[in-house]
């Protein structure tokens, strides 16, 4: 960078700073170091160019409205933060970036039982608003594995799937409409409270997915969904992950459709026991968990049990006792929290046509052994969503090359079954240099003269997502 930028970029920084601390209540905005190191990175493990200039802990619209107007006048990059719990480098924020935290905007300002839906804002906790639906009967269905700290925002931002995605879909599928802010700070309001319509260009889903690089998410209309009248929860241990991985496009075969099908192979098994000091793995070398709900659950569970005991399962359990369902699922949900104690994860994101889930499984142990590489794969098998977690030393200073090398045939092999990058974390930082391979020339192409429209000046989230 030469000088005479270093000088304007550094005189706009400070012209920002002054303008924010005039129009912004003074508990809003972090300037000291100390204060805004801790926001520079994420839960992805990428390590930020610096750290940032300021935070901006916005509180209301308006304060997101201000911070954006002066910093795209100034052509300040800004990063939205909700929990900074993604896992692709989506929130991290390089040296002279402003961060705009969204944590304090986290109030459920409406749950409307008889047209079930909930009116949030971007800060809420994704478990809280399923707590607060639940009083009245509901639920929020997206069930990402974060959910206890991850942000209502930033699940939007990343179009979140997570255990439910399978028989309730993603995000997307529950976002009725949106208030944002645009890079200029002009407000929008997109989307509506019906289930139903189809009036102008779908902004509201063009949103989600988007990373905070179209605008900031400062409000979202929500579908909620009843709570099921039943559950049934079935365990099946697998010699190979692979047999696992062939039982789960069984029950797909078989019509079946779970609300939840979660695949763990052996060294999440035992990683999983290394930090609960459990004894999952003596049980074989693949679990396979599925969930069935509504008032059909047990007899659709019931089939689930005979397809897995025809596909050679080596244990199978089944069980419609919600706390030893829990029990069973907390499983996965100690999953990545284990693996992070191994060292440190890369965790990739794959999806691939269901069929195809055991094909990759098999190309996923190739990778690992040809590169040397520990890969540790737990999937969303009913989706063809699969989590290969590439664990490399913490000592480190940057990511192995061969730990690039495999992410990189990893990816090839999503492409080649007919899959893609990422099926929920997004892209993020990590996944950038893939992108155009997926998504072609003229495709991409589109896709930056769409940021351009939404964010002329590139001050939104730049470097990530495209």
């Amino acid at each position: 960078m030469t000088s005479a930028l270093t000088t304007e970029r550094a005189t706009a920084g400070a012209r920002l700073l002054g303008l924010l601390a005039r129009d912004l209540a003074p508990d809003r905005l972090t300037t000291d170091p100390g204060g805004t190191a801790a926001y520079a990175a994420d839960r992805s493990g990428t390590r930020p160019d610096g750290q940032p200039l300021a935070v901006v802990h916005a509180a209301r619209t308006d304060d997101v409205r201000i911070a954006l107007r002066h910093a795209n006048d100034l052509r300040v990059p800004v990063v939205p933060r909700g929990a900074g719990t993604g896992l692709s480098g989506g929130a991290t924020a390089d040296e002279g970036s402003l961060v705009l935290d969204l944590a304090r905007m986290n109030r459920i300002t409406e749950i409307a039982p008889d047209d079930q839906l909930a009116v949030v804002e971007p800060g809420v906790i994704t478990a809280d608003l399923d707590r607060a639906a639940a009083a009245h009967g509901l639920r929020y269905a997206p069930d990402p594995a974060s959910a206890a700290i991850s942000t209502i925002g930033g699940n939007i931002a990343t179009n979140a799937g997570g255990l439910r995605c399978a028989k309730y879909g993603v995000t997307r599928d529950s976002v009725l409409g949106l208030e944002a802010v645009l890079a200029d700070g002009t407000v929008i309001r997109t989307g509506r409270r019906t289930v139903k319509g189809v009036t102008g260009y779908d902004l509201t889903a063009l949103l989600t997915g988007s990373e905070g690089t179209l605008g900031v998410i400062t409000s979202a209309t929500l579908r909620l969904r009843p709570v099921p009248v039943a559950t049934a929860t079935v365990a099946a241990y697998f010699a190979t992950f692979e047999a696992a991985a062939d039982a789960a496009t069984a029950i797909t075969a078989a019509r079946v459709v779970p609300a939840m099908a979660e695949l763990l192979d052996g060294p999440v098994l035992g990683a999983i026991d290394d930090a609960q000091g459990s004894g999952l793995r003596g049980s074989g070398e693949a679990l396979l968990l599925v969930q069935c709900d509504g008032a059909g659950a047990l007899a659709e569970a019931e089939e689930v049990v005979r397809v897995l005991r025809k596909a050679r399962a080596v244990s199978v359990r089944l069980t419609t006792d919600p706390a030893e369902a829990d029990a069973l699922l907390a499983a996965r949900r100690l999953a990545l929290p284990s693996i992070e104690r191994a060292g440190r994860p890369l965790i990739e994101d794959i999806a691939v046509p269901r069929s195809r889930l055991a094909e990759a499984v098999r190309e996923i142990a190739a990778i690992a052994a040809r590169n040397d590489v520990r890969i540790y794969t737990l999937a969303h098998a009913a989706d063809g969503n699969l989590h290969p977690i590439l664990v490399v030393d913490p000592a480190s200073p940057g990511v192995p090359e061969a730990a690039w090398r495999a992410a990189g045939e990893v990816f090839a092999t999503a492409l080649r079954l007919g899959g893609t990058l990422t099926g929920e974390h997004g892209v993020g930082l990590l996944k950038r240099r893939w992108v155009a391979d997926e998504l072609g020339p003229d495709n991409h192409a589109l896709q930056w003269r769409l940021k351009a429209a939404f964010d002329p000046n590139g001050i939104l989230n730049p470097g990530k997502a495209i």
